[in-house]
């Protein structure tokens, strides 16, 4: 018998074991992996020079470590925790990728093995269909393990999906939720943004001090507290404008001015003489010639308050005329007030007097001298002022008075009539011991 021939049937039997006991072997491809490559690196270093013996080295080996994985898993799954979802992803992925490429290079490695052994042409043959067998099997594991992965794939990405899905969901129902409550937001603070101009546009249409006005309140101000230096706050401001507003109010309760009038109906004064009133019948011009000394019963209105009613005066004829009214008492001129109906209740106010001369005197005697009269003062009615207008009396005319003489030489337009809706005068009565010499 050859050489060759012994060679074979020495190597027949353990072959044959090698074939069943991997039949029998456990079908968790990741053990037997494992098992592969903790075989391939050990013996790599050796260089087996017999392809028999390299593979049941790599059985017993797979036998042992799969035995003591299983060992380890049964003891450890009662303490294996509760892992996420993503780490239990990472992990299947790593598994089988490891798997991959442990099974290509336990292929190479028996591939190289194959080649690079010492025995003759027959034993390679034996060698080389032995382990066709072989790369079939790995093939075919290779392929169920692959299958097996792209199942675990598919359910991975169900779970995914759904999972993505139910959160895109939730997501949606939020951010809905928070669109409408934004929604009703943006639309409360448009009616607020409306209520706000509208505010403004009203504070923007009142009238407000201009800055003249206010320095011109806070030099007043300053001037009430000469001798404190203390700082000025806020509140000491406001008390001062409060009381000015309070002697407004009193001003504006006595009789809008807050000074005497001298030329006041209920106070004794009255209209002497006057030019001819408007208003009369047809021959109203003639008759007027005739009883000229006769007092107008319209005249008193002009010397008693009218409260800003509209044709509440006394009106004289054309666009010139002139009245006198004596005093309650003789006085000390200072000032004459000439009023007119306010513009904004006004039907029209080119009636109103323009330029006018107050005139004064003495009445010592029924007969009056023009001499012995003496000028007040002269002034032209504002209509884009205040409807009651004060005007000082010049500081020459300190002489006594007991008759006025208002004369008006036009209007501001009317043709027809001109009317003065009052008259004031005011002034201060002279002391008892100047009266005394006087009549002396």
């Amino acid at each position: 018998m050859s050489a060759s021939t012994v060679s074979v049937s020495a190597h027949q039997g353990p072959i044959t074991r090698r074939r069943a006991v991997e039949k029998n072997l456990p079908s968790g491809g990741s053990d037997f992996a494992a098992a592969a490559a903790a075989a391939v690196i050990t013996d790599s270093d050796a260089r087996p020079t017999n392809a028999g013996d390299t593979a049941a080295a790599i059985l017993r080996d797979a036998r042992k470590t799969s035995s003591a994985q299983i060992q380890a898993k049964k003891s450890g799954a009662a303490k294996k925790a509760t892992k996420p979802r993503w780490l239990t992803v990472v992990s299947i992925l790593t598994k089988n990728l490891a798997l991959v490429v442990v099974l290509l290079g336990f292929v190479q490695m028996v591939r190289w093995t194959v080649m690079n052994s010492g025995g003759d042409v027959g034993d390679l043959s034996i060698m080389s269909g032995d382990f066709e067998g072989k790369l079939s099997e790995v093939e075919k594991f290779v392929t169920k393990t692959m299958k097996a992965m792209q199942v675990q794939m598919n359910a991975l990405d169900h779970k995914l999906e759904d999972g993505i899905s139910s959160v895109r969901k939730e997501f949606d129902e939020k951010f809905e939720r928070k669109e409408a409550e934004v929604d009703l937001k943006l639309k409360a603070l448009d009616v607020r943004s409306d209520a706000f101009e509208k505010f403004m546009d009203g504070f923007g249409s009142k009238s407000l001090l201009s800055k003249e006005e206010f320095s011109e309140f806070f030099e007043e101000f300053k001037k009430t507290r000469k001798g404190d230096k203390t700082e000025v706050n806020v509140d000491d401001i406001r008390n001062y404008a409060r009381e000015v507003v309070l002697k407004e109010i009193e001003k504006h309760a006595a009789d809008g001015l807050g000074m005497v009038d001298y030329a006041l109906v209920s106070g004794g004064a009255r209209v002497v003489k006057h030019s001819e009133p408007y208003g009369g019948k047809a021959g109203g011009s003639a008759s007027w010639l005739l009883q000229r000394s006769r007092v107008s019963a319209e005249a008193e209105r002009m010397i008693k308050p009218s409260f800003g009613e509209p044709g509440q005066c006394f009106a004289l004829k054309g666009g010139s005329g002139f009245v006198e009214i004596r005093l309650r008492t003789a006085i000390i001129p200072e000032a004459v007030t000439l009023e007119h109906v306010a513009k904004n209740v006004a039907y029209d106010r080119s009636s109103a007097p323009k330029h006018c001369r107050v005139s004064g005197w003495l009445q010592t005697d029924p007969e009056i001298v023009t001499e012995k009269m003496f000028l007040l003062t002269e002034f032209t009615y504002d209509l884009q002022k205040s409807n009651a207008q004060t005007y000082k009396v010049d500081s020459s005319a300190s002489n006594l008075v007991d008759t006025i003489r208002l004369d008006f030489t036009s209007n501001h337009g009317s043709a027809s009539h001109t009317c003065i809706y009052r008259l004031r005068v005011h002034g201060r009565e002279p002391s008892p011991v100047p009266a005394l010499e006087t009549q002396s």
